[in-house]
């Protein structure tokens, strides 16, 4: 008695997130279609972007220990 109690449960558990799934699948459907696509911002800051980018590269470099012998 005490494993069909148990079944019981999961198959409930398992019916409320199904149903959740769908009602997610369907409300992200409709906006998908109702929402036109997003505009691009503003221009983009290339200086920034390789600004950035240097420093990761500089960070990286540092975690292989590549510029030890430097310092």
């Amino acid at each position: 008695m005490d494993d069909t109690k148990k079944a019981a449960a999961i198959a409930a558990v398992m019916g409320y997130i199904r149903n959740e799934e769908d009602a997610c699948c369907v409300q992200l459907a409709s906006t998908a279609v109702t929402q036109p696509p997003a505009a691009p911002s503003g221009p983009q800051n290339w200086w920034g972007i390789s600004g950035r980018q240097s420093m990761m590269q500089l960070r990286s470099l540092m975690q292989l220990k590549s510029l030890t012998r430097f310092s």
